[in-house]
C-alpha cells in the first residue's frame, strides 16, 4: 500500500496530456470527455491523500509528486479553458502568482526553518473544491462570460484567503524559529562564559 499514493500521483500527471487531447478533440462547447478526465484526476487525488494518511504511506517522493500532479493539472485546465474563454485569463495570472509565492515560502521554510509548509487549511480545501466545481461548470454548461467570471472570481477569492492563512503561518513559524535560534545562541554564550570562569587559574 505504501507505493499506491505515488502510483496515483504519477497516474494523475499522465492524465494531463490526456485532458488536453480530450478538451480540444471535442469541437462542441460542452467538453464531456475532458470533464471525465478531470473528475478521474480529482478522484485519484482524493484517494492519493486518503491512502497516504490511512496507511501512513507518506514519503519524500510522494510529497513531491502529489503537489506536482495537482499543479500541472490545475494549470492545464485553466490554460485550456482560457484558450476558448479568454475572459478568465486574469484567473490564470492570479493563480500562477499565488503558486509562485507558496513555492518560494515553502522553499524558504525548508531551507531556513527545516520544516515543511503547513498542510492545506479548511479554507484551502474548500477553495480547491469550489475551483473544481467552477471549472466543471464552465466546461459543462454554455454559461455567459460574466457568469464564468463570477464563479471563477469566487474560487480565486477563496484561494487568496487561503494564501493569506499560509502567509500568516509562514511568518509565525519564522518568528518562532528566530526566537529559538536567539535563545540557543544565548544559552551557548552563557555556557561558554561558565566554562571560561571554571578554566580561569586561581
Amino acid at each position: 500500500m505504501k507505493i499506491v499514493p505515488n502510483i496515483l500521483s504519477v497516474f494523475r500527471i499522465c492524465l494531463v496530456p490526456v485532458f488536453v487531447i480530450a478538451y480540444f478533440m471535442d469541437a462542441n462547447d460542452v467538453k464531456y470527455y475532458a470533464i471525465i478526465v478531470y473528475i478521474v484526476a480529482g478522484v485519484s487525488d482524493f484517494f492519493d491523500g486518503f491512502i497516504a494518511r490511512r496507511f501512513n504511506a507518506q514519503s519524500k517522493l510522494g510529497k513531491l509528486l502529489d503537489p506536482l500532479g495537482d499543479k500541472m493539472m490545475t494549470f492545464t485546465v485553466l490554460i485550456c479553458i482560457t484558450i476558448t474563454r479568454p475572459v478568465i485569463l486574469w484567473a490564470v495570472l492570479v493563480f500562477f502568482v499565488k503558486e509562485i509565492l507558496m513555492g518560494i515560502g515553502g522553499l524558504v521554510l525548508h531551507k531556513k526553518a527545516h520544516v515543511e509548509l503547513p498542510p492545506a487549511n479548511i479554507i484551502g480545501k474548500v477553495s480547491t473544491f469550489i475551483f473544481y466545481a467552477a471549472c466543471v461548470a464552465i466546461m459543462l454548461f454554455r454559461i455567459p462570460d460574466y457568469v464564468a467570471n463570477i464563479i471563477t472570481s469566487f474560487a480565486i477569492g477563496l484561494a487568496l484567503i487561503a494564501l493569506a492563512g499560509y502567509i500568516y503561518s509562514y511568518f509565525k513559524i519564522m518568528k518562532s524559529r528566530s526566537k529559538t535560534t536567539e535563545k540557543s545562541g544565548e544559552d551557548e554564550c552563557n555556557q561558554q562564559s561558565v566554562q571560561d570562569v571554571n578554566e580561569t587559574p586561581q
